[in-house]
């Protein structure tokens, strides 16, 4: 057992002593908050250009109906020549021409020529605005009083309550695809990068042939638990500088800049919606009637049984190769399980939370540490299910843990062979 500790010591001080790792450490984070203030910066770039539309209404109705805004201003071309329009917008660089043509009379087809391609909320706004004058005057014209229509319109805005008379706001969903959607993000990433991390050791020690003067003194078994607890406690020991550092960047760039630099125009749009409407309140209350406690718990247990699980897979392949480029042919089996539960969990778990498919995924070793967490957020789940989940994931953990070592204790010592699945079969058998 002392010899696993000064294993589980020598990675992780060789890894937090590493000049790469201490300055990935330090400057990612930097970099990160540098990309969210340009981002920002070239949003409000472009949320000051003012794009100018022309007009050209062959029915002189629907013209009037553009007005400018902030963003965009409308010309109202007088020539009823559609050729000679469109030179002129060409010529004094609009960003585009909207003709409205007529027919027989009546509104006929609406064309917008532009070299570049507008976004669905302008092209929404431009036929809403066109299709109501145009139905509001099929009305008239058909002798229907539109005031007693508008009387008669009713609006329903549906309230959302729990059974316990708890209200809560309509995008409830989407917050509790944030808090759940985030965690299996986070862990995956987390996955990715440190197990490629601990692959990495594993080919370098072997390498530079380091590996048989430790394999002397030390199982092979000892030897890969110690490295994968090394470098899971190095990475955390970096995740915690990343989270501490960057909200130390974000706060200072939003003193110093304005809380503007730091938020996309997505965040802006979506805060004055919630202001408008008046709804904060239930947003917070969302929030706090989150399983909050048992998500962060979860979190953690997930959180190193999932690690640790695909973690001695990647030492496992760290020790069938003699380089990265000969990993590739066993990535697939390893990355594919991540990207499936991150789909299942977007998709099925929002979809349907206590569905078939996202309950079978939750069990699932290899996808449960993903797809439980997403499904936490959305309502009770059953203990017994958590329970199940957690302990098929930690029985998996020794059953992989075995046929790694298997692999690792053949391969950490055995050079200049091109491995295959084959080959690895066979090992299981020494």
């Amino acid at each position: 057992m002392d010899k696993l500790w000064l294993i589980i010591k020598r990675e992780y001080l060789n890894k937090v002593r590493n000049k790469t790792f201490i300055i990935m450490t330090f400057v990612s984070p930097m970099i990160f908050v540098g990309v969210a203030l340009l981002v920002g910066f070239l949003t409000s770039l472009n949320n000051d250009t003012t794009r100018k539309i022309a007009i050209l209404d062959d029915t002189s109705i629907y013209a009037p109906l553009f007005e400018d805004s902030e963003r965009t201003e409308y010309i109202i071309l007088e020539n009823n020549n559609l050729q000679v329009a469109i030179d002129a917008s060409k010529t004094a660089d609009y960003y585009g021409l909207i003709h409205i043509s007529e027919n027989k009379n009546q509104l006929g087809e609406v064309t917008l020529y532009s070299d570049d391609s507008p976004s669905l909320g302008f092209i929404n706004e431009i036929e809403d605005k066109i299709s109501k004058k145009a139905t509001e005057d099929r009305l008239v014209a058909r002798g229907i009083n539109l005031e007693t229509i508008k009387e008669s319109k009713i609006t329903t805005d549906l309230k959302l309550q729990s059974y316990t008379g708890v209200q809560t706001s309509k995008a409830n969903g989407w917050i509790k695809m944030a808090f759940g959607g985030g965690a299996g993000y986070l862990l995956m990433m987390f996955i990715i990068i440190y197990g490629n991390m601990v692959m990495r050791s594993v080919i370098e020690e072997k390498t530079n042939r380091i590996i048989e003067i430790i394999i002397s003194s030390i199982k092979p078994i000892y030897l890969m638990i110690g490295k994968i607890t090394g470098t899971s406690l190095a990475g955390i020991t970096q995740f915690i500088i990343w989270v501490i550092l960057g909200g130390i960047l974000f706060t200072v760039a939003s003193t110093f800049l304005g809380p503007e630099a730091v938020q996309s125009p997505g965040n802006e749009m979506a805060m004055s919606q919630l202001e408008n409407m008046d709804k904060m309140q239930l947003i917070i209350n969302d929030i706090m009637q989150l399983p909050l406690l048992k998500l962060v718990i979860c979190f953690f247990i997930y959180f190193i049984g999932g690690y640790f699980l695909y973690a001695a897979i990647y030492t496992a392949i760290g020790a069938a190769v003699d380089n990265e480029t000969d990993t590739q042919q066993f990535m697939l089996p390893v990355i594919l399980p991540l990207i499936l539960s991150i789909y299942v969990g977007f998709f099925s778990v929002m979809d349907n939370p206590h569905g078939t498919v996202a309950v079978i995924f939750s069990y699932i070793p290899l996808t449960s540490p993903i797809v439980m967490l997403m499904r936490i957020p959305f309502g009770e789940i059953a203990y017994w299910e958590i329970g199940l989940s957690m302990l098929l994931l930690y029985v998996s953990i020794f059953g992989v843990a075995w046929f790694a070592a298997k692999i690792y204790r053949v391969g950490i010592l055995m050079y200049g062979k091109k491995v295959n699945w084959k080959e690895l079969y066979k090992w299981l058998k020494y």
